[in-house]
């Protein structure tokens, strides 16, 4: 059993052109906890980030969105880790994920980082996989030449509505995740049917 969440990470690349791409489908998520909420999140320049922070189940959770570029995310997360002091097994690192079609998100713990830059960089900078993902499924373009231009783009319409959807799926259990139920959560999560 492990103590729960202490900081959420959303991982994606910084500036407009980047807003609506695939690859920011941890940004998406962070967006998705911050509605409803009256917090934003709010650039602090010494950790490379834009930073914020939520209430949930009366526990103060971290969000952090890396601002150093999808492949330089790690910095952020372990400067601010380190700083702070957050165990990596208090870590929550939500991305994009190619191996999971749209629509399905699914919960693990530790691991590879299956081609995912982003992960590898966090993983390298942390010294450590033993963080939890959020792995949110946006499709596999068929050809790995392929995947660059693939989560640099949008997704259509109706694909982007399965990844919102898997999004707000994930959002409802925010409680179990941030409390450490994270078996209970894949369970879920793993037999949903989008």
């Amino acid at each position: 059993m492990t103590q729960g969440i202490s900081l959420i990470v959303g991982l994606g690349n910084p500036g407009a052109e980047y807003a609506e791409t695939r690859h920011n489908a941890g940004f998406r998520f962070l967006d998705a906890l911050l509605v409803g909420s009256n917090e934003r999140l709010r650039h602090e320049a010494r950790f490379s980030a834009d930073l914020g922070k939520l209430n949930i189940a009366g526990k103060e959770v971290w969000l952090l969105a890396p601002q150093t570029f999808m492949n330089h995310s790690g910095e952020s997360v372990a400067k601010f880790a380190h700083y702070y002091k957050i165990p990596v097994t208090e870590i929550l690192v939500a991305h994009d994920e190619l191996d999971l079609p749209p629509g399905t998100v699914r919960l693990k713990v530790g691991g590879g980082n299956g081609g995912h830059n982003g992960l590898a960089d966090v993983t390298e900078k942390l010294g450590d996989p033993d963080y939890a993902r959020l792995r949110i499924g946006i499709g596999h373009p068929g050809y790995s030449a392929q995947v660059v231009s693939y989560v640099l783009k949008r997704a259509p319409a109706s694909e982007q509505t399965l990844i919102d959807d898997a999004i707000a799926h994930a959002k409802t259990h925010l409680v179990d995740i941030v409390q450490g139920q994270f078996q209970k959560v894949m369970n879920s999560l793993h037999t949903h049917k989008s």
